[in-house]
């Protein structure tokens, strides 16, 4: 058997990094066994369609690695890749069923059902259709259907039971006396959706469906509508749902929930797919770390879990710093250079801006806080951590000796890190105070911050003129009455 699976997201928002897993599970195991991985739009209910939301949501998946075989963009040989496009099937199979007495036609206002709906819950029942329409005389419905609005249902076994056969989960039953006649096609002819995604993964040859197991109440109904249709159905697969730390659905409040606002945040696309590999899926090697490529031979459904996974924004930060440490420099600088513009800090292409990611990048954890650790390189202090300044400048002492530390630095042959190294203990040694008593105060005078990368790398990378020009507007602002900006520094120490 040729594996094939979908992802089939409905236009309706963002791609939510529940969406994205489910789309990077289907995308492993597809490449695992050497199958296809499809990708399916289902638009057929236009009232909630976002405009704009199939090209973020193929662009988001396109921006994480996961690129498809078949599609609406790359076509195939299973087309239409758009459900909208798939309604003509969708309605002739309905008519099929009608022909044969498996669906039939209901007339029953929304007014109606509502009412039904709530007399039933007033009793402690279970809020089902009632069947009313089932029982009309053939030629009572063909007489109907000419002049009232209807829909169309499917004729649901009032006995026996429906099981799904689940590669995750095993086998789960549902008694069919709980599964009401579900409607299948609507007023307007479009098909619901348990009906048309029967048919579409039919028509697409779908060998599996894995999906998230929010749907698993789904697939009772779509197991009937294959079987009254007399086709095979696909095997199914369901993940566990992605649940807050608080174990409630994932939500806004909970922070960022969609793959575009990780991107916005500063989070890696390979971090965030190697982060999504692991809610869920656990690697046989117990590895943590891993590439989409890397994660092809292992992947099995065997190794999904059964129970809920956690999502930890800690954790995906954490993962995310360790992918800036790693990743090359040439590959740091292509996702960081929309931040930096954004941040409105002047930064040339060249070795400053290699120098300065390998220099600050240990401390980060997204490229937003990288941008704010590298502004320093780029644009002098406005302001200066207060504690740091009542620490290190309240001393009348240490405007001479940053004075003094300027012009042995302006008259220094080289730049580098031992000869900087050498030239503050002279002048330490000089003044009569340790080194430290200089090493403070120039950090806090060249980045207004009393902690960060160790004073001599980043004066390599800040270069003699304007590490000198920054301790010559220290000290003058220092001999001045209105003195340094005392400002306190977001996480300064």
């Amino acid at each position: 058997m040729t594996v094939r699976v979908r992802y089939a997201p409905s236009p309706s928002g963002t791609l939510h990094v529940g969406g994205a897993r489910t789309a990077l599970f289907n995308y492993l195991f597809a490449r695992h066994h050497g199958g296809r991985f499809i990708l399916r739009i289902e638009d057929t209910d236009k009232a909630r369609q976002v405009e704009g939301s199939e090209v973020q949501m193929m662009q988001g998946l396109k921006n994480l690695g996961i690129q498809w075989d078949e599609g609406p963009d790359v076509g195939g040989d299973f087309g239409p890749y758009r459900q909208s496009e798939r309604i003509a099937g969708h309605r002739a199979a309905a008519r099929d069923l009608l022909a044969q007495g498996k669906a039939y036609p209901c007339f029953c206002t929304p007014e109606e059902l509502d009412a039904e709906r709530k007399l039933l819950q007033s009793r402690g029942l279970p809020p089902r259709y009632s069947g009313r329409c089932r029982t009309l005389s053939t030629a009572q419905a063909a007489d109907w259907m000419a002049s009232k609005p209807h829909v169309l249902r499917l004729r649901v076994p009032n006995q026996g039971t429906t099981v799904v056969h689940d590669l995750i989960r095993g086998d789960v039953v549902f008694e069919n006396a709980q599964l009401d006649d579900f409607v299948i096609m609507k007023p307007d002819g479009t098909a619901i959706y348990n009906f048309a995604v029967v048919l579409d993964d039919a028509g697409m040859a779908i060998s599996h469906v894995i999906r998230g197991d929010e749907h698993l109440s789904n697939t009772p109904k779509q197991i009937l509508v294959a079987e009254a249709l007399g086709i095979g159905g696909p095997q199914f697969a369901h993940v566990p749902m992605i649940l807050a730390p608080d174990h409630t659905k994932l939500s806004k409040r909970h922070g960022a929930i969609s793959v575009e606002e990780y991107r916005q945040q500063g989070i890696l696309p390979e971090a965030l797919v190697n982060y999504l590999m692991l809610l869920g899926w656990s690697n046989p090697s117990g590895a943590e770390f891993m590439t989409l490529a890397e994660a092809v031979e292992p992947f099995d459904l065997n190794r999904v879990q059964h129970t809920a996974a956690i999502y930890d924004q800690k954790k995906l930060e954490w993962m995310n710093g360790q992918y800036l440490r790693s990743v090359s420099l040439s590959r740091l600088e292509e996702a960081i250079r929309p931040f930096i513009a954004q941040a409105g800090i002047d930064c040339a292409h060249g070795p400053k801006l290699h120098a300065a990611l390998e220099l600050t990048r240990e401390r980060a954890r997204t490229l937003v806080e990288l941008v704010e650790n590298l502004r320093f390189l780029y644009q002098p202090p406005q302001h200066f951590d207060a504690k740091g300044v009542d620490r290190h400048f309240r001393d009348d002492a240490v405007a001479g000796r940053l004075e003094r530390l300027a012009a042995e630095l302006d008259a220094s042959i080289s730049w580098d890190h031992d000869g900087l190294v050498l030239l503050f203990d002279r002048l330490a040694q000089a003044e009569g105070v340790k080194r430290a008593a200089l090493i403070h105060p120039t950090r806090l005078a060249l980045t207004g911050k009393t902690v960060g990368p160790g004073l001599f790398e980043l004066m390599v990378v800040l270069g003699k003129q304007e590490s000198t020009d920054r301790l010559r507007a220290v000290v003058y602002a220092l001999r001045s009455p209105q003195g340094v900006a005392l400002t306190p520094l977001p996480g300064s120490a």
